[in-house]
């Protein structure tokens, strides 16, 4: 088995709703994606020849998805008043809803679904919320 990695990064703003202690208010981090993916064999093709994948390719596409949010204030969907959202727009801050609660762990499982959505044959992805803590997913 084959595997790559790469990895990039991303500064953003959250908070965890409904979270009893510091994490409750907004803060940022410099949030590290870390994706590794594999291949049972080698290409064939004549520009890939004898790669698992080309890195450029692989590096761009991570980037393309870990670079949505930056500078971003990520909110799980359902968190704010929407009143706190109009002043925020208001303000001109640049926000993101999603679906999940903000965390390393969902994170992680929503970059390894977008790097399988592009056809990576995908390990596992890592997400850093800080340079000591990271969570993984993989199937």
């Amino acid at each position: 088995m084959y595997s790559l990695s790469t990895e990039h990064s991303f500064d953003a703003a959250h908070f965890l709703a409904e979270y009893n202690g510091k994490c409750k208010n907004i803060h940022g981090h410099r949030w590290r994606v870390v994706v590794e993916v594999q291949s049972e064999e080698l290409r064939e093709d004549r520009q890939q020849r004898e790669m698992c994948v080309d890195f450029s390719e692989l590096k761009d596409d991570l980037r393309e998805e870990v670079d949505f949010f930056d500078h971003m204030f990520i909110i799980e969907k359902g968190s704010l008043k929407q009143s706190t959202i109009l002043v925020l727009e208001e303000e001109g801050f640049k926000m993101i809803e999603v679906g999940f609660r903000p965390t390393a762990e969902n994170f992680a499982r929503y970059f390894y679904e977008k790097m399988e959505e592009k056809d990576y044959d995908v390990a596992f992805v890592k997400v850093y919320e800080t340079p000591n803590n990271c969570a993984t997913y993989r199937k």
